[in-house]
C-alpha cells in the first residue's frame, strides 16, 4: 500500500479530515459556517504541532520527506483555502437577500432590478473566493518549489524565512472575523470577503516575514484557543 501511515504524519492527515469536514458542512447546509469556524482551528491547532511531530523522527527516508512536505500543502490548501471560501459561501447563502445587505432598507429597492441587483453582488463575492483559493494554491506550491532555496539560506544565515503571508494565517484571521461578526449581530459577509481579498494578495506577495520558533507557534496556538472559548462563552450566554 502506498503512503506513510506512522505517527510523524497523524495531525497532517487529522488537519485534511478538519479541513474536508468544514468545507463540506459549510457547502451543504448540513450546519452553520461557525461550525466549519471550530473545524478550522482545530486545523490550525493540528499544523501548528505537525513538523514539530514529524522532526521528532530522526531517521525518517527521503521519500518520507518528500511526502511530509507535500501533503502538508495539500491539507493546508483544503483547509486554509477551501473551507475559508467555504464558510464565505455558507454566511452569503444566509445573507442572500438583497434586503439582508448593509443598509439595504425597501424603500429604496426596486423589485424589478433586486435579483439582477443581488446575483451581481453574489457574482462578485464568489470571484472574490475563487481569487482567493488560487492565491493559496500559488502561495503552497511557491513553498514547495522553493524548498532547497530556503535550506540554502538557513545554512547560511541560521535564520528561515517565509516568503509572502502563510496560508495557515487564515486559522486565526477568519476565526477573529466571524467573532465580530457574532458579537454585534450586524451581516459581516462583505467584510468577511474583502478580508479574503486581502488575503489573497498577502499570500502572493514579494515579503518575507521571520519565521516563527516555538515561543511564537505556542503564542499563535493560544491565540487561537482564545478564540476558541470566546465563541464558546457567546454561545452559551447569548440567547
Amino acid at each position: 500500500m502506498i503512503g506513510v501511515y506512522d505517527y510523524t504524519v497523524i495531525l497532517t492527515y487529522m488537519s485534511l479530515l478538519a479541513g474536508c469536514t468544514g468545507t463540506i458542512i459549510a457547502m451543504s447546509g448540513l450546519g452553520h459556517p461557525y461550525i466549519g469556524m471550530f473545524l478550522m482551528l482545530f486545523a490550525g491547532l493540528c499544523d501548528g504541532f505537525d513538523g514539530r511531530v514529524a522532526r521528532t523522527k530522526k531517521n525518517r527516508s527521503p521519500l518520507e520527506l518528500k511526502f511530509g512536505v507535500q501533503i502538508d500543502s495539500f491539507s493546508d490548501l483544503i483547509s486554509f483555502g477551501m473551507l475559508p471560501a467555504a464558510i464565505g459561501m455558507s454566511m452569503l447563502r444566509r445573507h442572500e437577500r438583497l434586503t439582508d445587505l448593509p443598509g439595504a432598507t425597501e424603500s429604496w429597492i426596486d423589485p424589478a432590478t433586486s435579483m439582477a441587483h443581488t446575483d451581481l453582488y453574489r457574482a462578485v463575492l464568489i470571484i472574490i473566493a475563487l481569487i482567493y483559493i488560487l492565491a493559496a494554491m500559488i502561495r503552497l506550491a511557491y513553498f514547495n518549489a522553493t524548498e532547497e532555496e530556503r535550506e540554502q539560506e538557513i545554512r547560511e544565515n541560521g535564520v528561515a524565512y517565509f516568503t509572502g503571508l502563510p496560508v495557515t494565517s487564515a486559522a486565526l484571521v477568519f476565526p477573529m472575523v466571524l467573532l465580530l461578526h457574532y458579537i454585534p449581530r450586524f451581516d459581516l459577509s462583505v467584510p468577511y470577503f474583502v478580508v479574503m481579498f486581502i488575503m489573497a494578495c498577502l499570500f502572493v506577495g514579494r515579503f518575507k516575514i521571520r519565521k516563527p520558533g516555538k515561543k511564537g507557534v505556542l503564542i499563535m496556538v493560544g491565540i487561537g484557543f482564545l478564540e476558541f472559548l470566546a465563541f464558546l462563552i457567546l454561545i452559551r450566554v447569548t440567547p
